[in-house]
């Protein structure tokens, strides 16, 4: 077989099973070159993916139907990040990425925790875990410039309703950090904390770990209309089950009683 023969038909190949796993959306999409897609994860090698640039008035919901909230997490991405002109990771087969997460269901170092937190970097991902078995995992965006502590660290503190002390939305709008869990305090006095925020698919924080609350986005941005990723609420009710009716902030000077955060 002559090289450009071979070519076309790899191309025949990649536009069918294309077609095929966008059909259920009555759609086909056509792929440009991967290195368009410039965020990379180590997990990505397991998934058979083509980049896709989002089209003008196109929208994730309609491209990706039911598998919305699956391709998103894959992306490490949340709706407020995705516009005409972005480029998105799409698996060929989207049940490929169904329930995502590229972390272990068992965690033998969290065997002994009733509540672990193991946040990969590399990953953008984190889990959390019951006595080492996984119960839920999630994107996360860490800080940029490797600006997220590592190691182990305990639980010093809640507050369903932080507000940031330095940054803004915008002037008179503190950036909201609501379902904090605060998890370090560095020797300058900076406290370091789990909370919402957007996910634009990259570390881009100032060294806190931001999780999904598109209920927020709606309050301060009026979008998305229908809040599906609501992370941040689930991990803090996960760790407080009371933590719905908490009118202030919270702390643990001696650390959560059975539990631990992992960062690496």
């Amino acid at each position: 077989m002559s090289g450009k023969i071979f070519f076309r038909a790899l191309a025949f190949i990649v536009l069918f099973f294309i077609i095929k796993s966008a059909d259920a959306q009555n759609i086909s999409l056509e792929p440009v070159n991967k290195d368009r897609c410039k965020v990379n994860f180590p997990s990505d090698k397991l998934i058979n993916w083509f980049c896709y640039r989002i089209k003008a008035k196109e929208t994730v919901e309609h491209l990706f139907g039911s598998y919305l909230e699956d391709i998103l997490r894959f992306n490490r991405i949340d709706r407020v990040h995705v516009w005409p002109g972005k480029y998105l990771k799409v698996p060929v087969n989207f049940d490929d990425v169904s329930n995502f997460t590229p972390l272990p269901q068992r965690l033998e170092q969290a065997r002994n925790f009733h509540y672990y937190i193991f946040l990969n970097i590399s990953e953008q991902f984190a889990g959390a875990y019951e006595f080492g078995e996984l119960k839920f995992s999630f994107p996360i965006a860490s800080g940029e410039r490797n600006s997220t502590p590592k190691g182990l660290f305990k639980i010093l503190g809640r507050d369903k309703e932080h507000r940031s002390s330095l940054y803004t939305i915008k002037p008179g709008t503190p950036y909201p950090m609501f379902w904090g869990i605060k998890f370090h305090v560095s020797k300058k006095g900076v406290a370091f904390w789990i909370h919402s925020r957007d996910l634009p698919g990259y570390p881009v924080s100032h060294g806190c770990v931001g999780i999904y609350d598109e209920e927020m986005q709606k309050k301060f941005y009026g979008f998305p209309q229908d809040p599906k990723l609501l992370d941040a609420k689930k991990l803090f009710l996960w760790l407080f089950p009371d933590g719905e009716s908490d009118s202030g902030a919270r702390e643990y000077h001696k650390g959560l009683p059975g539990a631990l955060i992992e960062i690496r």
